[in-house]
């Protein structure tokens, strides 16, 4: 097979970073390359059209690779070269990732196996409205199944008009609840599953005609549990096996041991895992913790869990709790580790960090020759050395304090900073401040990565090119991209 030649295309002010880049990815992937350097400075600037006008392919190329951040059609280019055309990384020092890499975004986590029942706190609280609009909210998130959540000893005479309308809207239903008073109007709407069922109100549970769920007398009573099951199998009636999750504190290793030998015990029985008694009673992010637990249950085939929203911290665990169970089941199926493979769960740091050097940045500060003010972070490797630098031709400002960045950029400036102007630093400033504490990689104009949560429009939303002007600079920033 014949080595791949790209004939990359990059503007003066990135040039000398496109080459190290370039270099370094070559060797490691072994392809040829050339690098054609256009007059313009900013690449982000280059539109295809302009490009068409001047790119001059070396003889041998396959390929043109243009800078991530050039919008438009490329066809106006793969004419004039001749060869196909595609955009590069945004940032130049991810290039090797980027041509190499096997992992983000070429599995498909189309398959999982877990069934996700979410519940609605204190349903009865809401109207029919909010009640219906928080159920498509968690349907829209990944939900299969909403639990309407009932209080002990609740007096709810609203109960059937509630799951009539949750089923009218298309929704599938659970009724948390041990009261027969709640749950026989529940089931005759159309409730299909009810939590929960033991020695205290499974008498009644061959008369609601759906399925339940069998927890034992009290978590750690065992034989309780296997005596429910008992009466369920000898009365054909349906149910999942739910040997209850116990918090950190009060018996948690335990408890995940019942599950264990409760999949023992019968092999072939529906289960669920209640899995709120540790994303809401834990003082953590929930979602590495709901990887951990579903993980677990798709290892020993708990085929549904249940979990809600109520406390912040575990706000979004039914959108976690969806990415989660396709990330475990590909890994868990395939014989793979759940590793580059979906990105969405990394929230609070990224999967990789990218950062300039100080040298580079210091070359880069030593080229600029306009007021247009370009934000980085970075530094030497040690994380303790890294810092967020404000460059144009009136300076180079660096610290961690983005106030006191900001006060020494505005005495460096030649005329004064306009409002907008100000803003604007000021926002990307805080934006960088926030990637220099959690160690997460900073792009000016862009959105930090969150993950599943990243906010494209309000964090990177702004379009700083409709006021660049590369003949009379204006002060918007620009970049350092291939």
């Amino acid at each position: 097979m014949s080595r791949q030649h790209i004939h990359f295309v990059t503007g003066r002010l990135a040039e000398r970073a496109v080459r190290a880049c370039v270099a370094q990815a070559a060797e490691a992937l072994k392809f040829d390359y050339t690098i054609d350097v256009l007059g313009i400075s900013v690449a982000a600037l280059m539109t295809p059209t302009w490009i068409a006008a001047r790119i001059a392919p070396a003889g041998g190329a396959t390929r043109v690779m243009i800078p991530g951040y050039c919008r438009g059609e490329l066809d106006a280019i793969a004419e004039a070269a001749g060869i196909p055309v595609e955009r590069g990384p945004k940032d130049i020092r991810e290039l090797a990732d980027f041509l190499g890499r096997s992992g983000p975004g070429v599995v498909a986590l189309d398959a999982y196996s877990i069934e996700i029942i979410a519940e609605i706190n204190h349903a009865s609280g809401l109207s029919t409205r909010q009640l219906l609009a928080a159920a498509d909210r968690l349907r829209r998130e990944g939900a299969d199944v909403i639990d309407v959540g009932c209080a002990p000893d609740e007096a709810w005479s609203g109960v059937g008009d509630a799951v009539r309308a949750l089923r009218g809207d298309g929704h599938r239903v659970s009724i948390d609840s041990m009261d027969p008073r709640l749950i026989v109007p529940a089931a005759a709407a159309g409730a299909e599953l009810v939590l929960s069922v033991n020695a205290e109100n499974r008498e009644a549970a061959p008369d609601w005609g759906c399925e339940v769920v069998a927890i034992p007398d009290s978590p750690e009573d065992v034989d309780s549990l296997a005596e429910t099951v008992a009466f369920l199998d000898d009365r054909d009636v349906p149910y999942r096996v739910d040997p209850i999750l116990n918090p950190i504190g009060f018996g948690f290793a335990a408890s995940l041991t019942r599950y264990w030998e409760a999949r023992m015990r019968w092999p072939a029985a529906r289960m669920m895992m209640g899995i709120g008694n540790l994303t809401e009673l834990t003082d953590v992010d929930s979602a590495g913790v709901n990887v951990l637990l579903l993980a677990f249950c798709e290892e020993i085939g708990i085929r549904s869990v249940l979990t809600t929203e109520v406390i912040n911290w575990a706000r979004t665990s039914v959108e976690e709790c969806d990415v989660a169970r396709r990330l475990v089941h590909h890994a868990i199926s395939s014989g793979t580790l759940p590793k580059h493979l979906d990105p969405r769960l990394v929230m609070l740091r990224d999967t990789r960090l990218v950062r300039p050097s100080a040298d580079e940045i210091a070359e880069l500060a030593a080229e600029i020759k306009d007021r247009n003010y370009r934000i980085i972070v970075g530094g030497d490797e040690a994380e303790r050395d890294a810092e967020i630098h404000v460059v144009n031709r009136e300076g180079h400002q660096r610290g961690s304090d983005p106030f006191a960045i900001f006060a020494a950029v505005e005495a460096a400036a030649a005329r004064p900073l306009t409002a907008s102007h100000a803003f604007y630093l000021g926002f990307e400033l805080a934006k960088a401040a926030t990637a220099l504490t959690l160690g997460k990689t900073y792009r000016q104009d862009e959105a930090l990565d969150w993950g599943m949560l990243t906010r494209d429009a309000g964090e990177g939303s702004h379009d700083w090119r409709a006021h660049h002007d590369e003949t009379n600079p204006s002060d918007e920033p620009e970049r350092d991209e291939c």
